[in-house]
């Protein structure tokens, strides 16, 4: 790998799945760790002081005669994310031969991007599988990557770590006619910036399309913003309107600045007014998120919206568009506002989005939803959850239903890896996986939980393990050699972008063709 990706040291965070869940991702990267132990973000420049042993095992190891104090803490917590903006808006920058920011390189997000093989509940709620596999030692080959760092441990073919898989997965969605009817309030950007083509030209297909494809008991409404928001149509029944709402959004022209404090203020007063028993009520923001009048921090203008949110639980739902996109904002936005974010550049994009998997983005299964994965000390040594660091919750609160956790809806899957380093000869449990969700209806909760044992990670990962958890690998070695980090058993580009072509032949799976196609071309472009 090159120096431009993978500047950064190999050691691992151990243990470190606790974090305060209202803190953001720029105070958790100073200093490189929280006082509460979560690990910061990657630096973009691969930053040393990112990665680090909590159990001191480096110095027992110097000493070659002690084995490692057990780190203090063996919990993971987060909140669930199914957002896919991130790896999407990736993909784009690198087709058009730009460089994506570190801080925009969210692995979570890569990983979620892929249809996964999780077994399905029977009713609502969640099923959790946990399996894994260990990318390095002889079964996988030296081309998998050498881990050089003498206080590794792991030896220089990293075999010492597995991979962690845990999958959470909601039941499909039924017929579409038998799931609620939808109330959705539709904020859409008509700013300067979305005259770009890809963006306003973009969203007005997308909302043709969906006006044609919700049902007659369906309801929405049309707020648009610039300089200042306008309601552009009320909550309206689609049943006889679809006509008068196609004209709207044909009529939708880019004017002035991006206010979109304005936009999502005026957005849920209308969804609010607007609201409907027994629907699913819902803001969709669609926006390249550049704003540059009113408000412009995700927590203010969230303020401004609170009480709709929390008392009338309508969620937002964030699209984003353009090739210069206003990540940050937009994650932020959705991430506390009880929602979720995806990005479109084609009308493909949007089609899969409001069509094909329409219940997923309109429905909810579960609100509130957490994890929290429990490692064995007797045979987990170390542990860093790859990804998922604006999205942690302290191990105290998983069961604080107060505390927000993630929304998340009909055939959706989860995936949270973790790179776990087991002690030497080590046999038996390895990690218990939690779920806790509140039903959307009645807010009661519930728990589902599955567990691994070490026999179930010990396959090679390149020449053994299902080819889905070889696409889970594959989009996570990425987002980390993205954005400047390491973690063991890295192959390299050049090796991932193999990887990666194979799987899309023996998937038969487009997406992971064109998760090929991307690492092709960053590969490319730093020579690896």
């Amino acid at each position: 790998m090159t120096a431009v990706l993978l500047a950064s040291g190999l050691a691992l965070t151990a243990a470190c799945g606790a974090g305060s869940g209202d803190r953001s991702a720029t105070d958790r990267a100073e200093g490189g760790r929280s006082h509460d132990g979560v690990p910061a973000p990657v630096a973009p420049d691969g930053g040393r002081g990112a990665y680090g042993d909590r159990d001191d095992a480096a110095g027992d190891e110097a000493s070659g005669e002690r084995e490692a104090k057990p780190a203090p803490d063996y919990l993971s917590t987060f909140a669930l994310d199914v957002d896919t903006a991130s790896y999407h808006y990736t993909r784009r920058v690198l087709k058009e031969g730009g460089t994506p920011l570190g801080q925009q390189v969210r692995p979570e997000e890569f990983v979620n991007s892929f249809r996964q093989d999780y077994r399905r509940p029977d009713g609502d709620g969640f099923s959790v599988t946990v399996d894994g596999a260990r990318p390095g030692g002889a079964a996988g080959g030296a081309a998998e990557g050498e881990i050089t760092s003498s206080s590794d441990g792991g030896g220089k073919d990293g075999s010492a770590w597995s991979l962690v898989r845990v999958g959470l997965a909601t039941a499909a969605a039924e017929d579409a006619g038998e799931r609620p009817p939808a109330a959705l309030t539709f904020v859409v950007d008509v700013s300067g910036s979305m005259a770009e083509p890809g963006r306003l030209d973009l969203v007005k297909t997308s909302l043709g399309t969906l006006t044609d494809q919700l049902r007659d008991d369906d309801s929405i409404a049309v707020v648009t913003f610039s300089g200042e928001a306008e309601t552009r149509l009320p909550m309206t029944r689609l049943d006889g309107n679809r006509d008068r709402i196609h004209g709207i959004v044909d009529d939708l022209e880019p004017s002035d600045s991006t206010n979109v404090e304005a936009g999502v203020t005026t957005g849920y007063e209308v969804a609010v007014e607007g609201r409907r028993n027994g629907a699913t009520n819902r803001v969709v923001l669609l926006s390249d998120a550049l704003a540059n009048t009113g408000a412009t921090e995700a927590d203010t203008i969230l303020d401004r919206i609170d009480d709709a949110r929390r008392e009338h639980g309508i969620t937002l739902f964030g699209v984003g568009v353009g090739s210069d996109y206003g990540d940050e904002l937009m994650e932020r936005l959705a991430d506390r506002g009880d929602g979720h974010t995806t990005y479109v550049s084609t009308t493909e994009d949007a089609r899969e989005v409001f069509v094909d998997q329409l219940p997923a983005h309109v429905e909810l299964r579960a609100r509130d939803a957490k994890a929290q994965v429990a490692f064995d000390p007797a045979t987990v040594r170390q542990f860093r959850l790859i990804g998922y660091e604006n999205r942690a919750v302290a191990d105290d609160d998983f069961r604080d239903d107060r505390v927000d956790g993630g929304e998340v809806g009909p055939g959706h899957t989860v995936t949270a890896l973790y790179a776990v380093r087991l002690r030497d000869g080590a046999r038996g449990h390895v990690a218990t996986a939690t779920v806790r969700w509140l039903d959307p209806r009645t807010r009661t909760p519930h728990e589902a939980s599955g567990s691994v044992e070490t026999g179930a990670i010990d396959d090679a990962l390149w020449s053994q393990a299902p080819p889905r958890l070889q696409v889970t690998a594959v989009a996570a070695y990425f987002a980390e050699s993205l954005r400047g980090g390491g973690l063991p058993g890295d192959p390299g580009l050049a090796a991932l972008e193999r990887h990666a072509r194979a799987l899309a032949g023996s998937t038969e799976d487009d997406a992971v063709k064109d998760l090929a196609d991307a690492i092709g071309q960053a590969s490319r472009r730093t020579g690896d």
